[in-house]
């Protein structure tokens, strides 16, 4: 049957945090293909679990196997002709057969419906109800296909489908950098006699708004149902992830603004200025930055010298 690539909906999958299975021949082709996968929404950091390996005697293998809950936020690579049966009921199948080059996931079937899926021997493709947020884009596929047919060597397959990704995760991710951006307090509010002020709360309908203006549409040329496409990143892991490891960040920087303008405070100036009691909260919240500053510094010496 004629092949196709169902990139497009594989990277909203993983994305989206959705419990993925790869059903494969060999351990190799399963782990390689799990690595893509997660992969494939670099630069953003995969947050859920993943396996590239998965077999009967792992310790979540009940807990992934009943039927009783629906399955966890998880990439599962397997082998084992018995998960055929056991995981028909994850919501996404992907099953590959005998691939030329080892971790070479572009080729993918036509999307069947998972009732078809009975054996580990049936036929590759992708067993999926789902249906993309994103239109398909054509211009991806036709290039791929070209290269299929002119025996394109993997590695450049490989790399026109990692520039594709990337374009592709940056285009989406923009937008929120530029809200999340948007958070900071102005420097001007930053104050050595005051805590350092807070970050404004993520606020997810102020940041839908945002997109009218500025989508990604201004960086990609796809159409199709973006808001939703956001709405269910929101709710996922890897959003949850990404937002704490960008809110630790810029709380940081708070506390390093914080910290660069007590030291250029004029303590003379404003001790005649302030009353004892401010002068001594002041002195005090100088000697907590320190303090801190110092340990933490002193941390990194240490994990430098380890290396």
């Amino acid at each position: 049957s004629s092949m196709f690539f169902h990139i497009q909906m594989l990277w909203e999958l993983v994305l989206l945090s959705e419990a993925l299975v790869v059903m494969a021949p060999s351990p190799a082709e399963s782990s390689d293909t799990v690595l893509a996968l997660v992969s494939c929404i670099s630069p953003l950091r995969y947050c859920s679990d993943f396996r590239p390996y998965f077999t009967i005697h792992d310790s979540e293998f009940k807990e992934y196997t009943t039927r009783t809950q629906a399955p966890p936020s998880v990439i599962l690579g397997v082998t084992n002709p018995f998960f055929a049966k056991t995981l028909q009921h994850w919501p996404h199948i992907i099953r590959i057969g005998d691939m030329k080059q080892a971790g070479e996931m572009a080729k993918q079937m036509k999307v069947k419906k998972l009732k078809n899926l009975k054996t580990l021997d049936s036929k590759p493709g992708v067993y999926t109800a789902y249906k993309p947020f994103l239109n398909k884009d054509e211009d991806i596929i036709k290039q791929l296909q070209k290269g299929v047919q002119q025996k394109r060597p993997s590695a450049a397959q490989n790399a026109i489908l990692r520039r594709y990704f990337l374009e592709l995760t940056q285009s989406f991710i923009i937008p929120l950098e530029r809200y999340v951006a948007s958070l900071m307090p102005l420097q001007k509010s930053i104050s050595p006699w005051k805590s350092p002020p807070q970050l404004r709360p993520f606020n997810q309908e102020e940041f839908m708004k945002t997109l009218e203006k500025a989508g990604p549409q201004l960086t990609s040329r796809l159409k199709g149902d973006w808001i939703g496409l956001y709405r269910q990143f929101l709710r996922s892991p890897n959003f949850d992830g990404w937002f704490r490891n960008r809110r630790k960040e810029m709380m940081q920087k708070l506390e390093a603004l914080h910290l660069e303008a007590l030291c250029e405070e004029d303590l003379q100036l404003r001790i005649q200025k302030h009353t004892e009691v401010e002068t001594v909260d002041l002195v005090l919240k100088l000697k907590e930055k320190l303090v801190s500053t110092a340990l933490i510094l002193w941390v990194i010496k240490k994990e430098f010298s380890q290396k």
